[in-house]
């Protein structure tokens, strides 16, 4: 047979696809060939479940739209009116106590953000009762990250309440950037399609069903074809490989999660703690060693004697004193860590555990001072003073010859006094001096351990936190090489059968242009 005799639906097919496409048979559920079927089944299932959806023959119901009337309600609507066959909506209502005929369809709007309320299911309730078919909607699905939550806790209340309604997530904002962009992947996300292809089921009319089914073929058909013209685009344009190889270039330049960062920042808070510790216990050692100069100066020798013990006493408090402001600071040094690094490292469990090791110790008591030989010079400075003291005092009676030889005893009495009072002020002046010394060896080896006490706490947590760093960053990097290798095999599937997906989407595009609705063939 010639070109000439053959029908317009046979003319410039190859001869495969037109034996196959004389012989299908055309299965009333979709109205398409099965070569045809099996493309848009294969690209695009959504359209195929609407045609599947739509029956022959059926009964007219009107749509009564319920919920807010505002700004994403209406685009909902717009949305809607925007896909083949056209569905009529009327204009939305909140009012709960909306009724419906029997037969009648009524679209629920509710919030992706909100589980269905008690006035909700009071609606749905008497609606169903008055043989309305309800169909709830979940409209906003972008804006709520846990819609799915929010749906199946709905679900639950509506099946507690003994009301069997489907749910259906929609986002209109989605459908309008999928529907500006031309991207169809992004309208099967939004779910309009399937919204609509759930308004259809339920609205047949017999009346118009002939035409509405072939608007919606038609649609059908060009949009599946629309998405073969897409992917080859995107197939000959080699985007998703260089998709690919960027995110595994992301990847990899992040491998470690952040680890270096964050260990360069712990350092150098680490850093910034050890200075502001050291500083706190080198102000707070300086207090105690002012105040015991002070309470020593106005010590007798009684008080002086039970001093180191009081100074013992003093440096235990200082040390839970400065035990408390570094535990302070390691728990502030977690939460910071744990806020700038929440996967990295854990925040703390409250306050940090206090330390109790020994408090620092002072060292041995003060030894006795031993009198060296300006003990020994003071005692003849003394007795010196004391003996012209003593003859300046008597002068006077040399001038009566009869107490002349009294004033000697009386000379040297006074000369000893003198002396014994110059030694003993020299000894207690001594002794206090001796004592000052010894406490400033002391606080010094005091400031040493405590200073040596903080440091070793903040290596300790600056150890600890790097672990954890380190652990997680392990975990981390054993997905990003799984991920990757992921990724490299998708790469090489994209590289190596690009050619083979090329045909195959020319081959299906064929297939979907040689079909015309007029021919049904």
């Amino acid at each position: 047979m010639s070109d000439s005799d053959r029908g317009p639906a046979d003319a410039g097919l190859p001869e495969t696809s037109r034996d196959s496409v004389s012989e299908a048979t055309v299965p009333a559920e979709h109205g398409l060939p099965d070569r045809v079927a099996e493309v848009v089944a294969r690209w695009n299932p959504q359209g195929m479940g609407l045609l599947r959806t739509m029956s022959v023959t059926g009964t007219a119901a009107q749509i009564r739209l319920v919920g807010a009337d505002d700004a994403n309600t209406a685009l909902l609507r717009t949305e809607l009116t925007r896909i083949e066959p056209r569905i009529d909506l009327s204009a939305p209502t909140s009012d709960p106590w909306v009724s419906a005929v029997p037969g009648a369809v009524v679209l629920l709007i509710l919030d992706a953000g909100v589980v269905i309320g008690a006035a909700e299911l009071d609606t749905v309730r008497r609606l169903c009762a008055e043989g309305a078919r309800v169909l709830l909607v979940l409209n906003g699905t972008h804006a709520h990250k846990d819609w799915q939550l929010v749906r199946d806790r709905s679900a639950g209340l509506l099946a507690a309440a003994d009301l069997d309604c489907e749910i259906v997530p929609v986002s209109a904002r989605l459908a309008m950037a999928a529907r500006t962009g031309a991207d169809s992947t992004l309208l099967d996300r939004s779910g309009l399609a399937a919204l609509h292809a759930r308004l259809v089921e339920f609205t047949t009319d017999t009346s118009t069903a002939a035409a509405r089914r072939t608007a919606a073929v038609a649609q059908v058909v060009a949009g599946t074809r629309e998405r073969i013209v897409q992917e080859e685009a995107l197939l000959r344009s080699g985007t998703e490989a260089e998709l690919l190889r960027g995110e595994r270039a992301r990847l990899l330049a992040d491998r470690d999660g952040g680890r270096a960062v964050a260990v360069s920042t712990l350092r150098a808070q680490i850093n910034l703690a050890r200075v502001d510790l050291l500083t706190q216990v080198g102000s707070r050692v300086r207090a105690l060693h002012t105040e015991a100069r002070a309470e020593l100066d106005s010590m007798d020798g009684a008080g002086r004697r039970a001093f180191p013990e009081r100074l013992r006493q003093a440096v235990g408090q200082l040390t839970a004193t400065v035990d408390l402001d570094i535990a302070a600071r390691l728990t502030e040094l977690r939460v910071r860590a744990a806020t700038a690094h929440p996967a990295s490292v854990a925040p703390p469990e409250g306050a940090s555990a206090l330390r109790y090791e020994p408090a620092p110790t002072l060292g041995p008591d003060p030894q006795p001072r031993r009198g060296g030989v300006e003990d020994h010079l003071m005692i003849v400075l003394g007795a010196s003073a004391g003996v012209g003291l003593g003859r300046l005092m008597v002068s006077p009676l040399a001038l009566v010859p009869a107490l002349d030889a009294a004033s000697v005893p009386f000379t040297l009495l006074l000369g000893a006094g003198a002396a014994a009072w110059v030694v003993r002020a020299r000894r207690q002046l001594a002794d206090r001096d001796h004592l000052r010394q010894w406490v400033a060896d002391a606080v010094a080896n005091v400031k040493a351990q405590l200073e040596q006490r903080a440091v070793t706490a903040l290596v300790e947590t600056e150890s600890d936190l790097s672990d954890e760093m380190v652990r997680a960053a392990a975990a981390g990097m054993v997905d990003v090489d799984r991920r990757v290798a992921e990724l490299e095999t998708a790469l090489r599937r994209v590289t190596t059968g690009q050619p083979g997906r090329l045909a195959a989407c020319a081959r299906d595009r064929q297939i979907l242009e040689q079909w015309t609705p007029a021919s049904g063939n």
